[in-house]
């Protein structure tokens, strides 16, 4: 997938950058958490182990599918049509959500100063991206996950130097993906996964190179709805994930 940023005059960019990362912090400081999650969510236990995602955002995003160059001319009037976000896929033999898509991120470790440094080590660490790429917009209120018992928090990054990512130990991660916002918001990329016999019922998306579900899909729901950038998708349309 190309990296490169579009041809854009260096004072709209500026103008554009602005924007986004107005929008960014915005989301970085709002409240609450998704309405899946309300519904799913228990209370952290003692025992709980922090931990932080980092959901980055950048520059040079081409969608994938269809659905999603679709979108691009909507995205371009609100000034974000090249905006994409990182995910990865977690590889099949972890103990915790093996298999599924997710933004980089981890558990935090001793040496971690703050929650936001811990998800930056994460993201060099599976997905080589270098800190001082990245600045830090803020961070979401956590979010307890009963069944890996972490209480997770969403690190909001605006990635300043936009570049190639890869996977840097394929214990960890399977794949990982610039993702354009363009095929996340396209709604024929928009669905539900659901299994009665688990009880879940999320969100999902199926962007071509992966498919996201669960906590990563709900808190992109979320974050979609809150930027502004979103469009009416079918919340009946099923989508079916392989386990």
């Amino acid at each position: 997938m190309s990296t490169e940023i579009p041809d854009i005059p260096p004072e709209s960019a500026t103008i554009a950058d602005g924007v986004l990362r107005g929008q960014l912090e915005a989301l970085a400081v709002s409240h609450g958490s998704p309405l899946w999650l309300r519904r799913q969510k228990g209370t952290a236990e003692a025992a709980a182990r922090d931990a932080a995602v980092l959901m980055l955002f950048g520059r040079g995003g081409e969608a994938r599918t269809e659905a999603g160059e679709a979108e691009e001319k909507r995205l371009a009037e609100l000034g974000v049509a090249d905006v994409d976000i990182v995910l990865l896929q977690r590889a099949a033999t972890l103990r915790h959500h093996p298999g599924q898509v997710a933004f980089p991120g981890g558990g935090r470790d001793p040496e971690d100063d703050s929650m936001a440094a811990a998800a930056l080590r994460e993201a060099e660490e599976e997905a080589g991206i270098a800190p001082d790429t990245v600045e830090v917009l803020g961070e979401m209120d956590p979010l307890y996950i009963p069944v890996s018992k972490f209480e997770v928090t969403p690190v909001v990054g605006y990635w300043r130097q936009p570049g190639r990512v890869q996977v840097m130990d394929q214990r960890e991660s399977y794949s990982v993906y610039r993702v354009a916002i363009a095929d996340l918001v396209a709604p024929a990329n928009r669905g539900t996964f659901s299994r009665p016999d688990l009880k879940i019922s999320t969100p999902a998306f199926d962007v071509g190179v992966l498919k996201v579900w669960g906590f990563t899909a709900g808190i992109l729901d979320f974050a979609l709805d809150h930027l502004g950038w979103a469009n009416e998708w079918d919340k009946t349309a099923p989508i079916a994930i392989d386990f």
